[in-house]
């Protein structure tokens, strides 16, 4: 290879990948080395490759066509670590869904196979939660469901496993977002912050809670994207835009210009146990990246969740801060985005720099 080829593999986000050792990687992409004949996992333990050797795979299949045999020491024609470990965390996941309290994080540590400091942090590397933020998070949809019933809302705490009411007010805010009584309302009394912009994609819609940025919407049609917000938020307080606001604004359509700098802002993320590590797991995707919703699934330890997972990525709000666009069909095409795929499409390349 020349000079600029080596220049072109070091500047690739993947070869980050592949100097870190970056496990989480694992699956998303392979890599092959010209003076060894082999390919590996990014994580794989051996001597770092010159760059002007290495070239990228996106599957095995193709770095096997391409004439390349898997390396012994990482065998990534096997399952990866990554996978084998997403799967004990599942399975801890199952576990904590279908008890009523709690476990302990020593009893699914225990269930794992593996220390419980080293348990803990797969589990938050998985998920993006902890074990005791993800339990918090399931009894919080149990809550939610008991609420949309017709019980009281005592009733709907001791349903959903809390053995006293004082235990549960002391979270409800942060397992809600609200007080139960307010949320039975719709979110009434809630003030939500909201403004219309126009950015190079289309029209945008900002809107901030009290929590963080709880929706960025695109669109052609600015009254369509009010409407879309409206029902979603039907009986909260909506408040039109002041000039501090407008600042925000202004922030997440950098965010759309140039979504490789991410948007270090709080969000408001409102969703199931199950969107939220799916969401979690999109925010892993380093820019300039893709994946597949089966690639997620896996990544999750749901490897028969693929449409689950684009369901999820379906049901995100929050356009580009949780960067949905990143997920690709299994072949590389592009299709399935909320926003359209022009749009996808200009993100896409705008992360690639082209």
């Amino acid at each position: 290879m020349n000079e600029s080829s080596s220049q072109g593999t070091v500047q690739d986000p993947r070869w980050r990948s592949i100097v870190a050792r970056n496990w989480k990687s694992d699956g998303t992409f392979y890599y092959s080395v010209k003076s060894t004949g082999v390919y590996c996992h990014p994580s794989c333990a051996a001597r770092l490759p010159k760059p002007e050797h290495v070239r990228f795979h996106a599957t095995q299949a193709d770095a096997e066509q391409a004439g390349f045999r898997p390396c012994k020491r990482c065998k990534p024609n096997a399952a990866s670590l990554f996978r084998q470990h997403a799967a004990k965390v599942t399975e801890a996941c199952r576990l904590i869904e279908q008890s009523e309290q709690a476990p302990s994080l020593d009893a699914l540590a225990n269930q794992a196979g593996l220390s419980p400091y080293y348990f803990h942090r797969l589990f938050k590397t998985v998920t993006g939660l902890t074990p005791r933020a993800y339990a918090g998070a399931t009894r919080a949809k149990r809550v939610r469901a008991e609420l949309r019933r017709n019980g009281t809302v005592t009733e709907a705490i001791y349903a959903a496993g809390y053995r006293s009411n004082g235990r549960f007010y002391e979270q409800s805010n942060d397992l809600l977002g609200m007080t139960p009584s307010t949320y039975r309302a719709g979110g009434a009394r809630i003030d939500i912050r909201f403004a219309v912009g126009e950015c190079s994609l289309g029209s945008i819609l900002v809107a901030q809670s009290e929590r963080g940025v709880c929706a960025i919407l695109l669109g052609n049609d600015p009254e369509r994207l009010i409407r879309e917000f409206q029902d979603r938020f039907a009986c909260a307080n909506l408040v039109g835009a002041d000039q501090t606001f407008e600042q925000l604004v202004a922030r997440v359509v950098r965010l759309v210009e140039t979504p490789a700098d991410g948007l270090d802002l709080p969000l408001d993320v409102q969703g199931t146990a199950f969107q939220h590590r799916v969401w979690q797991a999109l925010r892993n995707v380093p820019a300039g990246s893709t994946t597949t919703y089966t690639e997620i699934a896996h990544r999750i330890g749901s490897p028969k969740s693929a449409r689950a997972v684009a369901r999820a990525c379906g049901a995100n709000v929050l356009a580009v801060a949780i960067p949905c666009h990143r997920v690709v069909r299994t072949d590389g095409a592009i299709s399935g985005y909320r926003w359209g795929i022009a749009r996808k499409c200009a993100l896409l390349n705008r992360e690639a720099g082209t």
